[in-house]
């Protein structure tokens, strides 16, 4: 990827990783913008709150900034955690000595964790005033730091109309312009409560504002962060500041709407993960994106193959269906041991108990297709003694092979052709509760086998691809009597 949007975000480390830096880090990564960081200040906390805060020598700050801006750069900064007034100055003298670089400053005025923990020591707030407000683009305080900034008692902003005033107000100290959040401020409209964030451009004296609806969660550890980084994402790409925001404003509300698993036994992170392509197929299912892997009219030239056609249009010779018949016996003989190897493979019980009964499922098929032969004239000796095909032993070896070799994916897609590819010649078996079970098997497996692999998911498409090759052999044997 060239010209890779970047972002240094300058902030502190939360061990907990819900916020701060590995936040940061975390979004812009999801972006897809690269990131680069200058830790401030290391913090002891988790869910439950921040219970040691170690700051980095403030030389160290400026030091960590020189290395990163004077090599690899960056289009937008994102500042957070500043816990002294030390911090603060040292930031804002470094970056003044790169003013091309620092054009895109967004600053999030980091004062009090989501659970409650103070984390702006008092006596930096004036160094944060005077030293780095001035240098900011854009400022994302929430309704209590708007407070602490204006020197407001808390609960002074209530209403939306003193979330205008007050933004206008943050904005004459300094930055071009303010986005504050609502997050801590639900309002009632029409009997639903929404969260809207108002966004006040001092240059056009303009507000633009974003409604959502409120989400009533504990789970919004990183909520401020996470919207000032992926806000500086959206102005590295070249965003201006009304669509970055609202940008950042929806990666923040689709981060809340799809939680994480439970993490920690207090206030937990948001999902930074959720833009993320986790499957090399997504978007489709398992199945779609495999059979789209095979190499062109492949799939075609198995299900019309000219031994279907014949069998369709009643034009294939009647010795050659009835050596498919013998054959086809012995191939079931090797497709239920695949699918009791597969049976062994199983984690579960109920998995173990599913696939034993395509065994018995098997067998019963078995002894219906030896009476179907009997119509045909063909005894059961007739068909235990017929030799097996080459075609027939390298198809069902294949199988049993990349059972034995591989994992639970590796022989059920090996096994997949016969399973879809009679059930795309036949649209009823297509239709069967049977077929559409082992369907739904295949796709359950991508999902715990592949992860995000690439890797693997090329594997189990060529394992696929010669699966296919495979059946088509079979129904060569057919045609050739071999």
């Amino acid at each position: 990827m060239s010209n890779i949007p970047r972002v240094l975000t300058i902030a502190g480390s939360d061990s907990g990783g819900g916020a701060g830096i590995q936040a940061d880090i975390k979004t812009l990564t999801s972006l897809r913008v690269y990131a680069t960081s200058v830790i401030t200040s290391v913090t002891s906390q988790n869910t439950l709150g921040v219970d040691g805060i170690h700051n980095i020598p403030s030389e160290f700050v400026a030091k960590q900034i020189v290395s990163v801006l004077s090599d690899i750069g960056t289009d937008a900064i994102k500042i957070g955690m500043l816990s002294s007034a030390t911090i603060i100055q040292s930031v804002a003298t470094t970056l003044r000595q790169f003013p091309e670089q620092s054009k895109y400053v967004v600053l999030d005025p980091v004062m009090i964790s989501t659970s409650g923990s103070r984390l702006l020591a008092s006596d930096a707030m004036e160094a944060l005033i005077s030293d780095l407000l001035p240098l900011t683009y854009v400022l994302t305080p929430n309704v209590p730091e708007a407070e602490v900034l204006l020197n407001l008692s808390a609960g002074s902003i209530d209403t939306l109309e003193a979330m205008r005033s007050a933004a206008k107000n943050v904005a004459e100290l300094g930055p071009r312009f303010v986005l504050l959040k609502g997050g801590h401020l639900p309002l009632d409209v029409s009997g639903t409560k929404q969260v809207t964030d108002v966004l006040y451009d001092s240059e056009h004296d303009a507000f633009f504002e974003i409604s959502n609806a409120f989400v009533d969660t504990k789970n919004t550890h990183g909520t401020g962060c996470t919207l000032s980084a992926a806000l500086a994402g959206e102005l590295a790409k070249g965003a201006s500041v009304k669509v970055a925001s609202a940008n950042a404003i929806r990666y923040v509300k689709d981060a809340i709407d799809q939680p994480l698993v439970e993490i920690g036994k207090g206030s937990g992170p948001i999902n930074h993960f959720h833009p993320l392509k986790w499957s090399p197929y997504e978007g489709q299912t398992f199945l779609t994106a495999v059979m789209e892997s095979l190499p062109d009219n492949l799939w075609s030239e198995f299900i019309h193959h000219p031994f279907v056609r014949g069998i369709a249009d009643g034009t294939l010779p009647t010795e050659s269906f009835i050596y498919y018949l013998k054959q086809d016996y012995l191939y079931l003989q090797h497709y239920a041991r695949a699918a009791a190897l597969a049976s062994y493979k199983c984690r579960t019980m109920e998995e173990i108990a599913a696939n034993a009964a395509i065994v018995v499922h098997i067998a019963k098929e078995s002894q219906l297709h030896l009476d179907y032969c009997a119509k045909w004239g063909v005894t059961e000796e007739d068909v235990l003694s017929t030799p097996e095909s080459v075609y027939n032993a390298a198809y069902t070896r294949f199988v049993l092979d990349k059972g034995a070799s591989g994992d639970l994916l590796d022989l059920k897609t090996a096994m997949a052709p016969c399973l879809i590819g009679y059930g795309d010649i036949g649209r009823i078996l297509y239709n069967d509760p049977a077929t559409k079970r082992g369907i739904m098997e295949l796709e359950g497996l991508a999902k715990r086998f592949i992860s995000s692999s690439e890797e693997r998911f090329k594997e189990v498409c060529t394992t696929f691809e010669q699966g296919v090759r495979l059946e088509i052999m079979f129904w060569e044997m057919g045609l050739r009597l071999c």
